[in-house]
């Protein structure tokens, strides 16, 4: 039985209770499979779990999928993962995504101010946070082999049928709170999809034996 770490931040934790995993469908499952596969099998054979969530843009789908991915693991006492993001463009980390995980209890801190601006988030003390920042697949940040590459957009699913170092590569898209931008809808279809993501994520890793 794998137990849960106690410090995670009471917001997030709040947030996980209210999950819902059994509102996952069938045929999402079956594209949820293919990652469960990879991590389990690297926490049998105890190796470095490195999971990169990529979208055309790194500003919104794959930072909150690296997020929730890397706190879900440390929620389930999953060792030895390391969370990435990166996209096929660089842009930045779009501001409503830093602010929807704030809202989910989150520890957001702005490191530097430019274009693509450098975010530390914090889900626990004392793990470090993740760095959040828009690059794209080839930065230093991001691992070079070994790797499951997820792609969380349909456009950098169909844009890169092959990336460079992975060693599987799993579709699992989700729909772009992009569109509803600059609309009153905005802040709630964020944390709409953050939710999601959320979900999916616990299930994935709530699955992994050790």
């Amino acid at each position: 039985m794998l137990t849960t770490k106690p410090n995670i931040y009471p917001g997030i934790s709040a947030e996980i209770s209210g999950l819902n995993p059994k509102s996952i469908p069938a045929e999402r499952k079956e594209s949820l499979q293919p990652l469960i596969d990879f991590i389990q099998a690297k926490a049998k054979a105890r190796q470095e779990i490195r999971l990169n969530f990529i979208c055309t843009h790194n500003s919104r789908r794959s930072h909150l999928s690296q997020v929730w991915a890397q706190a879900m693991a440390y929620h389930f006492g999953i060792a030895n993962v390391q969370c990435y993001s990166a996209g096929t463009e660089s842009t930045a980390l779009f501001p409503m995504a830093a602010e929807t995980l704030k809202d989910s209890g989150f520890e957001i801190q702005v490191l530097a101010e430019t274009n693509n601006p450098v975010y530390s988030i914090k889900y626990a003390d004392p793990e470090h946070p993740v760095i959040g920042f828009s690059k794209t697949l080839d930065h230093d940040f991001n691992p070079k082999s070994g790797f499951a590459a997820i792609m969380t957009c349909s456009q950098a699913d169909a844009g890169c049928p092959f990336i460079a170092g992975a060693e599987v590569r799993i579709p699992i898209t989700y729909e772009d709170p992009k569109a509803f931008d600059n609309t009153p809808q905005q802040a709630e279809k964020y944390r709409e999809r953050s939710l999601q993501i959320a979900t999916e994520m616990f299930y994935v890793f709530s699955q992994i034996k050790a």
